[in-house]
């Protein structure tokens, strides 16, 4: 299948946060207290993609409240963290939602991610991403992690399915 092919699929969009939906950076200041910044464009993308009717997710390897926050304000519930076994988290997720390895597509960036681009049918790996990862995706983004790579998905993935123009004549 060829990349057009594969976006058509796409039912389920799964992103890493580290390095994907934020540019990797964690503050922690002296009270132990996290921050991160999340690019508003890949919210807007997130909550675009879910107004197309399509399902989103988080898987992490990391347990932030941060991101419990961010994916509240978002809308999305499904929420993975703490997580190292990243490929069979998404297993059960297409267990769960009655889909086939084909109908997912996973956004990562580091080794952690690489079960998973492995397992999805479309494997993405953001412009900034370790050469191993952008090895095993099937697409790789112009636009690194943290900077607007989810909204650059979404708009490929809508623009295949050929919904975006529908989704921007509601703007």
């Amino acid at each position: 299948m060829n990349l057009e092919q594969k976006c058509r699929a796409i039912e389920l969009l799964i992103t890493d946060v580290d390095g994907v939906l934020t540019d990797g950076g964690v503050i922690l200041n002296n009270e132990g207290v996290e921050s991160k910044q999340f690019h508003i464009r890949d919210g807007f993308g997130l909550r675009l993609w879910r107004q197309a009717g399509f399902q989103c997710g988080i898987i992490t390897g990391r347990n932030s409240q941060v991101v419990r926050l961010r994916a509240q304000e978002l809308g999305i519930d499904i929420v993975r963290q703490g997580i190292q076994d990243k490929a069979s988290v998404a297993e059960e997720l297409l267990q769960k939602f009655n889909l086939k390895p084909e109908q997912l597509a996973y956004v990562g960036d580091d080794l952690i991610d690489l079960g998973v681009i492995r397992l999805a049918g479309l494997g993405i790996a953001v412009a900034d991403a370790v050469d191993e990862v952008k090895a095993a995706a099937d697409y790789t983004t112009k636009t690194p992690g943290g900077k607007g790579a989810i909204r650059e998905v979404v708009e490929l993935i809508l623009k295949a399915k050929k919904v975006w123009n529908d989704i921007i004549q509601t703007y």
